[in-house]
C-alpha cells in the first residue's frame, strides 16, 4: 500500500487525525486541542505524549494559526484520502508496540496506546487488529513475575478499553498460563500508597478476570484455587467497604459463575463468602446486586458448609426473609430456594423457631395470599409451610386450610 500523501505536520500525534484546531504546548508540541486536552484529564497525565517532558498542570496552549489555515487550505483541495487514518494509526499503533519492551520508552508508549484507546472506537478496532490485547497482557504477565507495577495501570487500562473477544480470550489462556494469577495478584496489590491508582488498577482487573472466565468457562474454572477465591471474598470486603458498587457487580458475576462448580463452591464458602455477602446484603443495596447476592446465595446454600455459615451468621435467615416480595420476582424465586434448603436439610428446632422469630413463616403466608394458583413462588412457599406445619400450626398467621386446598 502507497503511503498516503499527508504532511506529517497536519497530524495529532494522539489521535492520528487530521487537525481541527492545532495548539502548540509548552514543550513545543503541536497537537490537536480536543485531543490534548483528553490526555491531561485522563489519570491526570501532567507529561507531554511525544517529548514526555512536564507539562503546566494548568493547561496553557497557544493556538497555531499558521497551520490551522494550511490544513483548511489543504482540505479544501480535496487531497483527504479515506483511508489514511487507519493505515497511519495501524502504523504507529505497531511502533508504539515494538517500543513497549524498550525499558526507555515503555511508560511512554503504554501512555499513548491508552490516549489512542481513549479516542474512539475506531482506535480501538485497529488497535486490536495489530495485537495490542496480546502485548498488554504480556506486560500484565511481566510487572507479576517481577513484582513490579510500571506500566502496569496503563496496560490494564488499555486492555479493558479495548477488551477481547471470545477467542481473543481463549488464544490468550493457551499462550500466557499465568494471566489468571497476574490479574489475581493485582487484586492482592497494598493500595496504602496510592489508594486511586491501585484502586482503578484493580477494578479493570476484576472486568477482565470476568470476561475471561466468562468467554472461557471450562479452561478456566478447573485452573481456580484457593487463593483465587480468598482474594475475590477479600476484594468484595474492601469494595463494599468504599462503595465502589460497578466493582461490586463484576465481583458478583465471577462468583456466580465459577460457584456453579461443586469443587470452586466449597472453595469459596471456605474462604467466607456466605457470610461476606450477608453483610453486603445487610446494606441494602440496589436491585441488580440483591439479585446476584441471592443467586450466588442459592448456589451456596445447596451445600452442608454454605447453609451453616449462613445459619452461622445471625441476620442469615432474617435477611433472606425480608427480601421476599420487596425486591423482584427474581429474587422472590432465588430467597425461596434458599429458605427451602435450609428447611429441608438444616430444620432443627433452632431453625424452625427462628423462622418464626424473624417473620419467615409470616411472609411464607404472604406470598400464599398474594400469589396465583399454580405459580412457583405459591407452590414453592406451600411447600415449606407443609413440610413443618406440624411445628407450626399454632403461629397465629398460618391458615392451616390454604395448604390443604
Amino acid at each position: 500500500m502507497d503511503d498516503p500523501d499527508i504532511p506529517h505536520h497536519f497530524i495529532c500525534p494522539i489521535s492520528l487525525q487530521i487537525m481541527k484546531d492545532p495548539v502548540t504546548v509548552a514543550t513545543g508540541i503541536t497537537y490537536d486541542r480536543e485531543s490534548i486536552q483528553r490526555w491531561q484529564s485522563h489519570s491526570q497525565n501532567n507529561t507531554c505524549p511525544v517529548t514526555n517532558q512536564p507539562l503546566p498542570i494548568v493547561p496553557d496552549y497557544t493556538p497555531n494559526h499558521n497551520l490551522r489555515r494550511l490544513i483548511q487550505s489543504w482540505r479544501v483541495s480535496d487531497q483527504v484520502p479515506a483511508n489514511y487514518s487507519s493505515f497511519q494509526g495501524k502504523a504507529l499503533a505497531g511502533n508504539l508496540i515494538k517500543n513497549v519492551n524498550l525499558p526507555e520508552l515503555k511508560v511512554s508508549s503504554l501512555k499513548s496506546l491508552v490516549s489512542l484507546a481513549s479516542e474512539s472506537e475506531n482506535n480501538r478496532a485497529f488497535l486490536k487488529e495489530v495485537g495490542v490485547v496480546r502485548a498488554m497482557i504480556t506486560v500484565i504477565v511481566s510487572c507479576y513475575q517481577n513484582c513490579t507495577i510500571v506500566g502496569l495501570q496503563e496496560a490494564l487500562n488499555v486492555v479493558y478499553l479495548v477488551r477481547f473477544t471470545r477467542d481473543d480470550t481463549r488464544s490468550i489462556i493457551s499462550k500466557h498460563d499465568l494471566v489468571i494469577h497476574s490479574l489475581t495478584w493485582v487484586l492482592d496489590l497494598d493500595d496504602d500508597d496510592d489508594d486511586d491508582q491501585i484502586t482503578t488498577m484493580k477494578l479493570h482487573a476484576i472486568v477482565l478476570l470476568k470476561d475471561i472466565i466468562h468467554n472461557t468457562k471450562s479452561l478456566v474454572l478447573e485452573r481456580l484455587n484457593r487463593d483465587f477465591f480468598k482474594t475475590i471474598v477479600l476484594i468484595l470486603r474492601h469494595l463494599k467497604i468504599n462503595n465502589l458498587e460497578h466493582g461490586i457487580k463484576e465481583v458478583l458475576h465471577v462468583m456466580l459463575t465459577t460457584c456453579t462448580w461443586p469443587r470452586n463452591c466449597s472453595m469459596m464458602i471456605d474462604s467466607g463468602a456466605v457470610f461476606e455477602l450477608v453483610e453486603l446484603e445487610l446494606g441494602s443495596p440496589k436491585k441488580a446486586i440483591t439479585e446476584l447476592i441471592m443467586a450466588v446465595l442459592f448456589h451456596l446454600c445447596s451445600s452442608a458448609d454454605g447453609r451453616a455459615q449462613l445459619l452461622g451468621h445471625a441476620a442469615g435467615i432474617a435477611v433472606i426473609t425480608k427480601r421476599i416480595t420487596k425486591v423482584s420476582p427474581k429474587v422472590d424465586e432465588r430467597a425461596l430456594m434458599i429458605i427451602s434448603l435450609i428447611s429441608k436439610f438444616s430444620g432443627t428446632d433452632w431453625v424452625l423457631k427462628e423462622m418464626v422469630r424473624v417473620g419467615t413463616v409470616e411472609k411464607l403466608c404472604m406470598v400464599l395470599q398474594v400469589n396465583g394458583l399454580h405459580s412457583y413462588p405459591r407452590e414453592k412457599a406451600r411447600e415449606i409451610l407443609k413440610r413443618h406445619s406440624n411445628v407450626w400450626k399454632d403461629s397465629p398467621c398460618l391458615d392451616v386450610t390454604l395448604l390443604t386446598r
